[in-house]
């Protein structure tokens, strides 16, 4: 099998949104339905993944800004920040690839695509985790599989150091490459 190449953009009319089925109903109505409305509103930022000419939505992710009480932590990572306020996080919202995918490494890549742009707004925010919300134990089990850790056994509230997440690329932390290309694979 050849390499899949995608190319991971914002999301823009000339998306086929309409065609997208990841197995998941919520998640395919975001896209479908909400998604443009999030970023006209600048609730979220949402990426896509096409193979190169193609309008044909692979996958996609939304990221937005978020807080997390520190109670809400991991008690692992809570002791070791101040005992005050909210943490500083970005949010992984959604994260879905089409099931015309699946076996592609698509997930992956989108998960990839998404972490180097958060590690990137660090340059210029305070971002100390990134934080997913698993739909379901198959999206847990894949985050966690990709170095996520939860409050609890039971929770579907997932975290990731953004210094975990710049160690796992190869950065200092704070030290992202500027995004240069869309090429992610």
């Amino acid at each position: 099998m050849s390499r899949l190449r995608l190319v991971i953009e914002p999301l823009a009319p000339q998306h086929d949104r309409a065609g997208f089925a990841c197995g998941k109903p919520a998640l395919d109505d975001y896209l479908k339905r909400r998604a443009g409305q999030d970023v006209r509103r600048q609730i979220a930022r949402v990426f896509v993944a096409t193979e190169p000419g193609s309008s044909v939505v692979a996958g996609y992710f939304a990221l937005s800004g978020f807080a997390v009480a520190l109670a809400d932590m991991p008690p692992d990572l809570a002791r070791k920040l101040p005992p005050h306020g909210d943490v500083p996080a970005a949010l992984i919202g959604r994260l879905a690839r089409d099931l015309r995918y699946r076996g592609r490494g698509v997930g992956e890549i989108l998960l990839a695509d998404a972490l180097r742009r958060i590690l990137d707004a660090g340059r210029t925010l305070g971002i100390h985790a990134v934080v997913v919300d698993a739909i379901d134990d198959e999206a847990k089990a894949f985050y966690l599989s990709c170095g996520f850790v939860a409050a609890s056994a039971q929770a579907r509230r997932l975290f990731l150091p953004a210094a975990t997440a710049a160690r796992a690329a190869g950065l200092a932390p704070g030290l992202a490459p500027r995004p240069g290309r869309d090429d992610a694979g």
